[in-house]
């Protein structure tokens, strides 16, 4: 996407602009609450006068979205060894930086603005980077997922749904305002934002205690007093954000190269009441499939399953085209349904004779394993046929569903036999080799 230009800005306009940009932005910061028990501040950008308000709002307007994120940076500045040796590594690698802002260029207008109508401090847009390097699909070893790497339970408790179907962790609209929301309310606990930071990292009940114990002992309990007490881990994540932070503010220091990001949305939302076809929908969308689902990782199955939470995130003119497409389209939108497994016997091999599909199929479409079976009481996606029900799934099959494997115990048998025979074929062959061998010497 290219960077919008405005010719038409005057020498007045930008000294306007200069002015802006040396405001103090960090001043609502200085006032934080110095406990918990306070609300959360908030960041409002400082008052313009008579005369500038008089401008036309769009002289004002940036061009670009890391404009945007400079301009409101409002958490104090960490300065110590680790946000030094952490910068010093991104200037080290200054790929690393630019394919992960690549990788953001779509989400990142959303974020910002999100931040802005919040008053947050927008270096907060950052935060993914150190998470999830802005891989919506990123899945960490506790099971930690999406863009803001959401564990399940805390995804609950921000009501982001998990089941069979979706798994809104990942969904860039559902988790962006979850993760905005859990850093607000650690804010308010906290009143202050590294602490907040390192509560998302490690949990807010850990740096509690960590306050807690400080307290005790008469020392301090700011960010950098408490990081002894922290593990590796989020002692390194608040520097890690400054880093990032420091870089993006001055990208040529540190030889970096940031990819142009239009200060314009990417993407809008088309609601979906009835079931679709992932494919379908990117058919409609005249997208790829991959482009699809870099916008929609939340659906985790080849159906999208349709209801007044459900939505589809499309680049506008794809939207318009989706729109277009739809209204002509003269087929069936779903083509699956769901199956219940009720038998203990029932194989893969049989439910796709049944549903006149593949096994491999049936495999991908509900992820089972290789040599593996399903349970009885397993909910599976399988192809719509004439005898099955062309309805869309119902809720109380989505909120419900659940599907269980365990390994295929007739199958290992049938292929320790197979191996079993392979082998005394095999020592069969050499006996008699050297048999006759033998028997040539003897000639």
């Amino acid at each position: 996407m290219k960077p919008m230009h405005d010719t038409k800005r005057s020498i007045f306009t930008l000294a306007a602009l200069a002015l802006l940009a040396a405001a103090p932005l960090c001043q609502a910061m200085d006032a934080a609450p110095a406990s918990g028990a306070h609300a959360a501040a908030s960041y409002e950008r400082p008052a313009l006068s008579s005369s500038t308000m008089k401008l036309d709002a769009d002289e004002f307007r940036e061009t670009d979205v890391w404009g945007r994120i400079r301009s409101g940076y409002a958490i104090p500045d960490l300065n110590n060894a680790l946000v030094t040796r952490h910068a010093q590594a991104y200037a080290a690698h200054p790929g690393n930086l630019s394919r992960i802002s690549g990788r953001a260029s779509p989400y990142l207008y959303h974020v910002v603005s999100e931040l802005e109508k919040r008053g947050m401090p927008t270096e907060l847009a950052l935060l993914p980077v150190i998470e999830s390097a802005f891989n919506p699909q990123a899945m960490s070893s506790a099971n930690a997922a999406g863009l803001w790497q959401f564990v399940p339970g805390t995804g609950k408790d921000f009501d982001l749904r998990q089941n069979m179907f979706k798994d809104e962790r990942r969904g860039v609209v559902a988790s962006t305002d979850a993760a905005l929301s859990y850093l607000q309310r650690l804010y308010t606990m906290f009143g202050d934002w590294p602490l907040a930071l390192a509560a998302y990292n490690w949990g807010e009940g850990n740096v509690q205690r960590a306050i807690k114990k400080n307290q005790e002992l008469g020392k301090p309990t700011d960010f950098d007093s408490l990081a002894e007490l922290m593990p590796a881990e989020t002692r390194n994540y608040v520097p890690k954000l400054q880093a990032v932070k420091n870089v993006v503010a001055n990208p040529s220091q540190y030889g970096v190269t940031l990819p142009a990001i239009d200060n314009q949305p990417y993407f809008t939302t088309v609601d979906k009441t009835s079931d679709i076809d992932l494919a379908i929908a990117a058919q409609l969308a005249e997208m790829s499939l991959d482009e699809f689902k870099a916008l929609n990782p939340q659906f985790k199955k080849p159906v999208i399953i349709g209801g007044e939470r459900t939505k589809i995130l499309l680049p506008t003119e794809n939207a318009e085209k989706f729109h277009i497409n739809l209204a002509q389209w003269g087929h069936a939108l779903s083509t699956w349904t769901t199956h219940r497994i009720t038998g203990a016997r029932v194989t893969i091999a049989q439910l796709a004779s049944k549903f006149g599909t593949t096994p491999d199929v049936i495999r991908q479409a509900n992820n089972i394993p290789p040599q593996s079976r399903l349970k009885a009481g397993s909910t599976i996606l399988v192809p719509k046929t004439s005898a099955s029900s062309h309805g869309d799934i119902a809720e109380n099959i989505i909120e419900n569903a659940v599907v269980a494997f365990e390994a295929d115990r007739g199958k290992a048998k049938r292929n320790a036999s197979r191996f079993k025979a392979k082998a005394s074929t095999s020592k069969n062959s050499k006996r008699l080799a050297r048999n006759t061998s033998s028997k040539r010497k003897q000639r």
